[in-house]
């Protein structure tokens, strides 16, 4: 069986060279140390031809258990309680099987969850496209007023635009999942961060009546990526103008300690449902008092920025008495 291993021949050459110059040595001195040590080399050879015999068995063991486990069968535990290279190439093989077996797991959910994003991204695409494909067949009509020509042709522009931002958000979404995305942290001014979040939104929260207070101590850095924080910050501060009604109220604040930098997003609005607020940052998830032209993934974007940035983000909310969103960015040593 481990007759065509050469290291197995070489030892056995070895062994029988040394056995003929000790026979020929004890043989000169007497039959009877001749003897002694022939049935010495022969009780040694017998042993050493056992536990090479058991070597290879064990060998050829992990051999059709690395077949298995080849072939997709991670079910078989090889440890054993025993001591010596073996069982510790057992142990290894073991855990390497463990992280195969988590691995397959983790591809496994991650094409279900494929699946699902590519039916709901579908879906929330197939929406506007039909919309605009009917208004289209309409405006083909040489009879149809000015007045709804121009009506149809501002649906059709919103409803490109809402494309435009659901294919760029996803791409985004999907960088950071794949982890292409490298945050580029660096110290920025607490206040430049909030004055450029806040920048987007002053005509959008005119428009609607709604004031803030902003409360940023002197000198005070943050520890983040500007771009893509900024980024997730958008996306929160949007979530929180979309559910305060006309003449409510923002407040932004950002608090710094030894540890970390916290930024807190609070408003008046209607708040967010107990049943809600566990999925609050799950992808495409709409609780039932979103919005109709909400897609449900801003949020979980935001989420995954700050996650990538080893920070964290969590949301306080009762239904009727606003949402308090918290990010955390922690510190690191320089």
């Amino acid at each position: 069986m481990y007759g065509r291993n050469k290291e197995i021949k070489q030892v056995v050459i070895a062994i029988l060279i040394v056995s003929i110059i000790m026979s020929f040595i004890g043989f000169s001195h007497s039959i009877w140390t001749g003897s002694i040590v022939l049935i010495t080399i022969f009780l040694l050879s017998l042993i050493f031809h056992i536990f090479t015999f058991k070597r290879y068995k064990n060998i050829n063991k992990l051999s059709e258990y690395l077949r298995r486990i080849s072939s997709g069968d991670f079910s078989l535990d090889i440890r054993d309680n025993m001591e010596g290279e073996l069982s510790i190439l057992k142990s290894e093989i073991y855990k390497v099987t463990q992280m195969l077996t988590e691995y397959n797991g983790q591809l496994q959910r991650e094409k279900v969850l494929l699946s699902d994003n590519m039916t709901e991204i579908s879906h929330q695409l197939k929406t506007p496209l039909t919309s605009m494909m009917m208004m289209v067949d309409l405006l083909k009509d040489e009879n149809l007023p000015m007045e709804k020509r121009r009506e149809f042709t501002n649906l059709i522009n919103a409803q490109l635009e809402r494309i435009e931002w659901l294919v760029a958000s996803l791409l985004k979404i999907s960088k950071l999942d794949a982890g292409v995305v490298r945050m580029k942290k660096e110290l920025i001014p607490a206040s430049v961060l909030i004055d450029n979040l806040l920048q987007v939104f002053l005509i959008s929260m005119e428009l609607k009546g709604i004031s803030y207070t902003k409360t940023i101590a002197n000198h005070l850095n943050v520890y983040c990526d500007e771009k893509w924080t900024l980024e997730a910050l958008i996306n929160i501060l949007k979530n929180c103008i979309e559910h305060t009604p006309e003449g409510g109220h923002i407040n932004i604040s950002v608090m710094d300690n030894a540890l970390y930098s916290e930024i807190i997003i609070s408003d008046n609005g209607r708040g967010i449902g107990k049943e809600d607020l566990p999925h609050i940052f799950t992808r495409f998830y709409k609780g039932k008092n979103s919005s109709h032209d909400s897609v449900g993934i801003g949020l979980a974007m935001s989420y995954r920025i700050i996650k990538n940035q080893q920070g964290d983000i969590q949301v306080k909310s009762q239904f009727g008495e606003g949402s308090t969103f918290s990010i955390r960015l922690y510190k690191t040593i320089v």
